[in-house]
């Protein structure tokens, strides 16, 4: 991955977590070590055992040097196919400069470890990664395409999808973009496999928000979670302004908003403007029991994705997963894999992404409707546990990867 451990990452976290549980040995191999922040607390021994390594190191020079020594032609042209494979995006060109050194002393790490299996959350610079370990190595490797990662720039995503040994599409609508960008053939490689939430965290603490919004729920009142990094694509000033037309519509209306973000300044000012200072608190970005305490306290969910100018848009966010799984409805945009996890009408709503109104007008509909709520919650935990459990979700990847080990003619270096 990126970043580790990133405390909005929690799909890589708990998917890891619970291969371990079904008996693999995971490694991890950050690109880059998160900077102090807020952390879940499982995170702290993997981020104690993470092979994390800095590109201005002795130990990356060295082991380019035994690279280059060992086999010059492969060497070369590795960073040949990368360099000539990402020109024309800026932004993969230098991130393959800067990364590649650090790949390859990763890879003889991952070699000298005798790893079987490398898997790479994300279609940019962690699946490069992994096809450049793979390309000095021979070790399979497959990735997951999420968001933004493959929404964006898709630079290399041919060449990243030839080489793996199986791709992993977090929705039906990205495993289409996929074969749309890659070609019809690929298709039988690539496997839809959803991230997941943990039903024993969330699903117990649903059991006292339910309680709660039954008994203190009266007249015309509404509290509502956001958990969501403060950034364009999360769409926060849609559900600001709704919150707003809620307001003026007579409704005592409450917003939590959990995440933090390079858009902090830009919310905060928003809500002073709409004069919701007293309706609206910015908790920042927190760990997943204050996760599961804020959503117990609340009434619905809601995510108001919206896709960027420079495209960059969501995936199936893992947040509404742990709302559901909480027994919350839930109001979210209908776009990209969303509408895969939420069903309209049944275990919430989804309306046009962009649109306060809308989203103002279905979150009124909740408004002093406990048993709608309820329904609606609890059809929403029995989706998220069918469909969406990390556990489950961990054991089809783990069958990935044992199928992979199984046929050796499925790799190809």
């Amino acid at each position: 991955m990126s970043w580790f451990p990133k405390i909005t990452e929690t799909f890589v976290l708990y998917e890891m977590k619970a291969l371990e549980e079904l008996g693999a040995r995971v490694e991890v191999f950050p690109l880059h070590r998160q900077p102090p922040g807020p952390r879940h607390p499982e995170a702290a021994a993997y981020e104690e055992r993470a092979h994390f390594t800095s590109v201005a190191s002795w130990d990356v020079v060295r082991a380019n040097a035994r690279c280059l020594a060992r086999d010059p032609g492969l060497y070369v042209r590795t960073w040949w196919k990368m360099l000539s494979g990402t020109l024309g995006s800026m932004k993969f060109f230098f991130g393959a400069l800067a990364y590649i050194p650090k790949c390859v002393a990763l890879a003889e790490r991952i070699d000298a470890l005798g790893v079987d299996h490398v898997h790479a959350h994300f279609a940019s610079h962690p699946a490069l990664a992994a096809l450049v370990v793979h390309r000095l190595t021979g070790v399979p490797y497959s990735f997951t395409a999420h968001g933004s990662d493959l929404h964006v720039d898709r630079r290399m995503l041919g060449a990243k999808v030839a080489s793996a040994a199986f791709v992993v599409a977090i929705s039906r609508y990205n495993l289409e973009v996929i074969v749309q960008e890659c070609g019809e053939h690929e298709r039988e490689k690539l496997v839809v496999i959803h991230c997941g939430t943990d039903p024993s965290v969330f699903d117990a603490r649903s059991e006292a928000g339910a309680d709660r919004r039954d008994v203190t729920d009266g007249g015309r009142s509404l509290r509502i979670a956001c958990v969501a990094s403060l950034e364009e694509v999360k769409g926060h000033r849609f559900l600001i302004e709704a919150c707003r037309l809620l307001a003026d519509r007579g409704v005592d209306v409450r917003l939590d908003l959990a995440g933090g973000g390079a858009l902090r300044r830009d919310v905060e000012r928003l809500i002073a403007e709409l004069d919701l200072g007293d309706r609206v608190i910015v908790h920042g970005a927190l760990s997943r029991p204050d996760v599961g305490r804020l959503l117990a306290a609340a009434d619905v969910a809601v995510l108001a994705s919206h896709p960027t100018r420079s495209g960059r848009r969501e995936g199936i966010p893992v947040a509404l997963m742990e709302a559901m799984m909480s027994g919350l409805p839930v109001v979210a945009s209908a776009l990209s894999g969303i509408p895969e996890l939420v069903e309209d009408g049944r275990t919430g709503f989804l309306v046009p992404s962009g649109d306060p109104q809308a989203l103002a007008e279905r979150l009124e509909r909740l408004v002093g409707e406990p048993e709608l709520r309820r329904r609606m919650g609890a059809a929403g935990r029995a989706k998220v546990a069918a469909e969406f459990d990390v556990h489950a979700c961990a054991g089809l990847l783990l069958e990935e990867i044992t199928r992979v080990r199984e046929d050796a003619t499925v790799v190809v270096r």
